[in-house]
């Protein structure tokens, strides 16, 4: 045979699909009701898995005869299996660190049971420890609908320091959590926020975002901090958490207090370790107004996008930079407190956001960018419009971050300049907020998701979890899919109402697209990631309220078994405790079902 013709068939061997090669499964589910989300919504029965890729799919028949001795076997049981659900904005890093010491009312049905849980847990903590409960939850949630008062908190923690986050609108500090921090008639309020104070002038303990978030997520980050040891088993129990609810894939967004690179050390070791759970690209963030292009001049020299650990070891899952965000500077943040009017940005925002921007084009990093208003994304886009003509974007990867209000004529520019948007959830839990401050026509609108797909715009679903919403995906597919609040208020177009399966395209492919990693993922079909999950109940067939209690059952990320409930248990290791011992996860767990 002429060199040529060799060449041809190996090109041609090496391009057929996994399976024609001789490859034996590693994994096999079977007895299942498997929607691949492909382009033609393929449902089959059978999948086998090799090499952290799907190997095959089809029959029952067809798939049982790739097994072989070494073979994992699952008989799903006539349950239904979808691809790992993509969260596109997430705080999973810094969530991590954290989700040991935090209380989730997340999911909590009734504002008696969120104060019985609040003062079990003060009896439990130890001194010098905190209770400390970090958003995810509204008033609208309750079957009371309204929010817990100061004296009800005081009474359900007595002398124990307790901090009780709502959304980023405001917090609760009980009389020892002021004591603690020596929050007293003369503590100032600081810029765009709001110590509040009784008519002798004395702390209440509420404090307000009015609307600048800083006095929040300052607040919180004075409070006691768990050990090394305890923050890695922290981590792991957040990922644990996120693999019980389907998620095998989490954009991180950075986050307030989250400094690079000093507060990846546990993500990082983690990697290293192969214990990661779930795919993790993040984008840095930067943190002190006025020093931002410094640490973006610094990172761009010294941080390679897309390598990280996990460069060149397929047993690993993505851990790398992705690229710059969702902060690139502290002028440009429009805050989403629905509770309060729209922040003004400052004038100097446009100088500020050209420097770091120009940068970061002229260096090809990819950006993102927190955007709420419709009129903050009007002057970003000018400063990017700007940058454009002086260093063409020429496909490089961005996005908008929320856009809630964004209009058609803006989604126009950011079509032109092949952008994207990532949305959130966190009108399910700001909506009766929005209405009143902004009425029920301009949320109907909000976000306008029928204009967005029609325009061809990339977007991926997320949650913004784990404050300003909860970290839960199935409360965004409820509302993607329903138009309603958590409190069960239906505000949104039916136009912009997703059916089932649109909605699940944005938590999975949408979210790859978005940082254009939509080949090999997102859907299930040969030579693609084997990353999915079998559900607790049938999403596409169940009831709407339903849809809030849907969990995974099994959880496979490349090709392991990551989560498994008891259904299913001998499928994968069991999930240690978490530490220290008084841990609210080991007494509460996290996302409350109902």
């Amino acid at each position: 045979m002429k060199p040529k013709a060799l060449l041809s068939v190996l090109l041609l061997i090496l391009s057929l699909p996994i399976f024609a090669q001789g490859k034996s499964a590693t994994l096999i589910v079977h007895h299942a009701v498997i929607h691949t989300l492909d382009d033609r919504n393929t449902i089959v029965e059978a999948m086998a898995v090799a090499d952290g890729k799907i190997l095959k799919t089809g029959t029952n028949n067809e798939i049982l005869k790739l097994k072989n001795k070494k073979t994992t076997v699952i008989d799903a049981k006539g349950k239904v299996i979808i691809p790992g659900i993509f969260d596109s904005h997430m705080h999973i890093i810094r969530g991590g660190r954290f989700f040991n010491t935090e209380l989730r009312w997340d999911g909590v049905r009734s504002l008696k049971r969120a104060l019985a849980m609040l003062k079990e847990q003060a009896q439990r903590t130890p001194k010098g420890q905190w209770v400390r409960v970090v958003g995810g939850w509204n008033a609208y949630q309750f079957e009371e609908k309204r929010l817990p008062t100061l004296e009800e908190i005081n009474q359900a923690t007595g002398d124990v320091p307790t901090f009780v986050l709502h959304l980023y609108g405001h917090a609760y500090l009980n009389k020892a959590g002021l004591q603690a921090l020596k929050i007293d008639a003369n503590t100032p309020n600081p810029n765009g926020g709001l110590v509040e104070k009784d008519a002798a002038g004395n702390p209440t303990g509420l404090l307000v975002a009015e609307p600048n978030a800083f006095i929040l997520y300052s607040t919180l980050s004075k409070l006691p901090e768990l050990t090394p040891d305890e923050k890695i088993n922290s981590t792991k129990q957040f990922m644990s958490e996120m693999n019980r609810l389907g998620v095998t894939a989490i954009i991180d967004a950075g986050g307030g207090f989250q400094n690079f690179p000093d507060d990846y050390g546990v993500t990082n070791g983690l990697c290293k370790e192969s214990d990661l759970t779930v795919r993790m690209p993040y984008y840095l963030f930067a943190q002190k107004a006025g020093s931002e292009l410094n640490d973006y001049t610094k990172w761009v020299s010294t941080v390679e996008i897309g390598e990280g650990c996990d460069d060149h070891d397929d047993d690993k899952v993505e851990y790398h930079a992705q690229g710059a965000g969702e902060n690139l500077v502290m002028s440009a943040g429009d805050f989403e407190n629905f509770d309060k009017p729209r922040p003004e940005l400052s004038p100097a925002m446009e100088g500020q956001l050209k420097s770091v921007l120009s940068l970061l084009v002229k260096n090809r990093w990819p950006f993102r960018i927190h955007a709420t208003y419709n009129e903050s994304i009007t002057r970003f886009l000018n400063v990017i419009e700007e940058i454009d003509k002086e260093t063409p974007l020429n496909g490089l990867l961005w996005f908008f971050d929320h856009g809630e209000t964004v209009s058609v004529e803006n989604l126009k520019r950011i079509k032109a300049l092949n952008g994207g948007l990532a949305i959130q959830h966190r009108m399910a839990y700001q909506g009766e907020s929005f209405i009143k401050r902004y009425g029920k026509t301009a949320a109907a609108n909000t976000v306008p998701l029928k204009k967005i797909l029609e325009m061809g715009i990339k977007v991926g679903m997320g949650t913004d979890g784990t404050r300003v919403a909860s970290y839960n995906p199935w409360v965004g597919l409820y509302w993607l899919t329903t138009g309603k609040t958590l409190g069960g208020t239906k505000y949104m177009l039916d136009e912009n109402i997703q059916d089932r399966t649109a909605a699940l395209k944005l938590f999975t492919y949408g979210s790859a697209q978005l940082i254009n990693l939509e080949k090999d993922r997102g859907m299930l079909k040969t030579n693609n990631l084997a990353d999915f999950v079998i559900l607790s109940d049938d999403y596409f067939n169940t009831s709407e309220e339903k849809i809030l209690n849907i969990e995974s059952k099994l959880t496979v990320v490349n090709g392991k078994v990551v989560y498994a409930d008891n259904d299913f248990r001998t499928f994968a290791n069991p999930i240690p405790k978490a530490t220290p011992e008084w841990s609210p996860v080991n007494y509460f767990g996290g996302y409350q079902k109902n």
